[in-house]
Parts: structure tokens; C-alpha cells; sequence
């Protein structure tokens, strides 16, 4: 009796440990979404490894910067070097970019930042309806959880915020993704 009975508890004591793991980056992601839409900086600092989504922002945009040069025929000769100082100029404006505010804007909008860098504050202000933003949440690996924002006006455009687990039970928003959904 007493060994079933070890056993039952050794089996529950696993089950709830399991349900935890799997369950805490819903929980963080739901925290983080909360305080965006609120405005609260003081839990979305909490919730934001900022030096890993700047450098995730970064690489990002950079990408999507050099391939719109690739893309556009009138820079010609020109496109080498401005692909050569893309990141350079891509990292000034994120690093005055990424702020409890612009999380903050973009979780609430769904809409990631342009490369354009010519607006780097990010837009305050009440949503028309037709702005709609979804979220799809899932693991991308046991380490990676994305929260997916797709707004309705836009459905070829997502931006997925990568929450990166710090601890067996503490994830921070540390990367952001902004490649477009597969046909």
C-alpha cells in the first residue's frame, strides 16, 4: 500500500512539474500582453530583455532593408553601398527605437517597425476598428515560444515576438521575427 501510494505522488508530483513547464511561457506571454496593452513600463520592463531585442531588431530589419535595396532597380550602383551601411544605420534608430512605449505600441498594433527610419517614434493613439490585431501563440522550440500579431487590414504582414526562456519557469521577450507567413 504504502509503495502505490509513493508512487501515485512520485507520478503527480511529474505530471504537475510537466503542466508547469509547458504552461509558464503561456503565462509570460499573457503577462507581456497585458502590461502592452495597458501601458504599465514598469511589468513590461520586467517582461522585456531589451539588449536581445535590440539585437534581434537589428538583424531583422537589416535583413529586410538589404533585401527592399536588392529589389529596387533605381539605386543601381548604389544598392552595394547602402547594404553596407544598413546595419549601421539600422542600429542608431533601434537603439532610440526600443522602449517600453514602442514594445508597447507594437503589441497593441501588430505592426512592426519600417525600415524606412525616417519615423523612429512610434504612432499613439486609439485603432480604427478595421485594425484588428490577432495573436496565435505556440512553441517554436522548448526554449522559444512566439506570440504571432497579424492584424485583420493586413494579413500578409505578422510580426512574432520571440519569448526566450530564462529559467525553468521565467521567460523574457528576446527576439522578434519578422519574416512573412508561408503562402
Amino acid at each position: 500500500m504504502n509503495q502505490k501510494l509513493i508512487i501515485r505522488l512520485g507520478g503527480a508530483a511529474v505530471a504537475v512539474f510537466v503542466l508547469a513547464y509547458a504552461v509558464s511561457p503561456l503565462l509570460a506571454a499573457r503577462a507581456l500582453v497585458q502590461a502592452a496593452r495597458s501601458g504599465n513600463e514598469p511589468a513590461l520592463e520586467r517582461q522585456v530583455d531589451f539588449p536581445a531585442f535590440r539585437a534581434s531588431l537589428k538583424d531583422e530589419l537589416s535583413a529586410r532593408m538589404v533585401a527592399e535595396m536588392r529589389k529596387d532597380d533605381r539605386l543601381g550602383g548604389l544598392s552595394g553601398l547602402g547594404m553596407l551601411l544598413a546595419p549601421t544605420l539600422v542600429g542608431g534608430a533601434v537603439d532610440a527605437f526600443v522602449t517600453p512605449q514602442a514594445i508597447s505600441a507594437m503589441v497593441r498594433e501588430g505592426e512592426a517597425p519600417k525600415p524606412d527610419l525616417a519615423k523612429v517614434e512610434p504612432e499613439v493613439g486609439p485603432k480604427p476598428e478595421s485594425k484588428k490585431v490577432r495573436q496565435s501563440w505556440g512553441y517554436r522550440d522548448l526554449d522559444t515560444f512566439a506570440v504571432t500579431l497579424t492584424r485583420d487590414d493586413q494579413p500578409d504582414e505578422q510580426v512574432s515576438l520571440l519569448m526566450k526562456r530564462r529559467n525553468l519557469f521565467g521567460w523574457k521577450l528576446a527576439g522578434i521575427d519578422l519574416t512573412k507567413p508561408n503562402p
